[in-house]
């Protein structure tokens, strides 16, 4: 199973038993915790399971196949093949507590790690949309072949409706985003005020279990040259430093609060 170095965050295969960057030893728990959860909806605590591997999804599928001539589920296994689901209800992995929920997929929003609702992702409605468009497309298609302006006409209407179920899908992505983003910036401010008021990535990834490309995305997105600001050490290193959380440390070193 891969993981990650619990002291420098770097990506470990399945057969490292120590980090290959640092030398550290695999932290085994950890890599266990990572994989365990417990499903907010049905209690079930353990590992999720393909989201294929529920009947239900099969007959939605099969159904989105036969009435859309093969191309709806196409479209919805494409989206759905890499889900997992809980084992016991069906609720979508991303849900379940470790607890957080850091996936941009999701209807029923789920929280974060500080407990946060998170808004829903519009999943749904982004596949309905495509699935909507290909229909259309196919009845577009369909009606030039046979002469038949009845079908394009229907195919119009059915693909503006799948055009808006689909941006109304991708802005309710984009919000989730946001809300991700987000909570994950109050806990990077949280962090800079257990270190003094200065970060690497490297240290931000390993505190948050975020890849160190994650980390630096959140990092360079707090980054305003003014409450947030990086700067390169001597010795080549960027830290991120947090001047009104290093201000308020020295204040209370001054006062021995």
């Amino acid at each position: 199973m891969s993981g990650r170095c619990s002291i420098c965050g770097d990506l470990l295969g399945p057969d490292d038993l120590v980090c290959p960057t640092c030398g550290a030893e695999r932290d085994a728990r950890r890599d266990l915790m990572a994989r365990v959860r417990r499903c907010p909806r049905c209690g079930y605590r353990g590992e999720g399971v393909g989201y294929f591997s529920r009947p239900g999804h099969v007959a939605i599928l099969i159904g989105s196949a036969l009435f859309t001539y093969g191309l709806g589920g196409v479209v919805y296994w494409l989206v759905r093949r890499r889900h997992r689901v809980c084992p016991r209800c069906g609720l979508g992995w991303e849900h379940a507590r470790r607890g957080s929920a850091t996936s941009d997929e999701g209807e029923d929003g789920g929280v974060d790690e500080d407990g946060i609702a998170l808004p829903a992702g519009g999943g749904a409605r982004r596949v309905l949309g495509v699935v909507a468009i290909l229909t259309a497309a196919l009845l577009i298609s369909l009606g030039i072949v046979e002469l038949n302006m009845v079908l394009p006409a229907v195919g119009g209407a059915v693909g503006l409706a799948g055009a808006a179920s689909f941006w109304w899908g991708w802005r309710a992505l984009q919000g989730r985003r946001q809300a991700l983003m987000t909570g994950l910036q109050r806990r990077i401010l949280l962090l800079a005020s257990e270190k003094g008021g200065t970060l690497t990535v490297t240290e931000a990834a390993a505190a948050l279990d975020l890849s160190l490309e994650a980390a630096e995305r959140v990092l360079i997105s707090m980054d305003d040259g003014f409450r947030v600001r990086s700067e390169i050490t001597p010795e080549g290193l960027l830290l991120y430093e947090f001047p009104e959380i290093q201000h308020r440390a020295r204040l209370e070193e001054e006062t021995g609060t």
